[in-house]
C-alpha cells in the first residue's frame, strides 16, 4: 500500500468483517445454487428414464432451469464475495 493510504484500526476492522460476511454469504449461496442444479438434474434424469421420450422435454426443461438457477447464483456468489473484498 502506498505511504499515507494505510488503513486505520477502525477501517480494517470493517474491512474484515465485510470480507468475513461476503465469504460467508457467497459461499452459502454457491451451495445453495450448486445443491438446486444437481437435484434437478438429477429429477429431470430419472423422469426421463421413467417416462422415456414421453417426458423428455419436461425433464430436460427441468434440468436447464434449474441448471440456470445454479449458475445464477454461482455469478451472484461471485459478486458477493468481491464486494466484501473490496473490490
Amino acid at each position: 500500500m502506498p505511504v499515507g493510504q494505510q488503513d486505520s484500526g477502525v477501517s480494517s476492522g470493517v474491512k474484515f468483517v465485510t470480507s468475513t460476511i461476503g465469504n460467508t454469504v457467497g459461499g452459502v449461496t454457491n451451495t445453495l445454487g450448486g445443491v438446486v442444479g444437481a437435484l434437478g438434474r438429477g429429477v429431470g434424469e430419472t423422469l426421463e428414464g421413467a417416462t422415456g421420450s414421453a417426458g423428455r422435454p419436461v425433464a430436460r426443461g427441468l434440468a436447464d432451469a434449474t441448471t440456470s438457477i445454479e449458475e445464477g447464483a454461482n455469478k451472484i456468489a461471485g459478486g458477493v464475495k468481491r464486494a466484501g473484498e473490496g473490490r
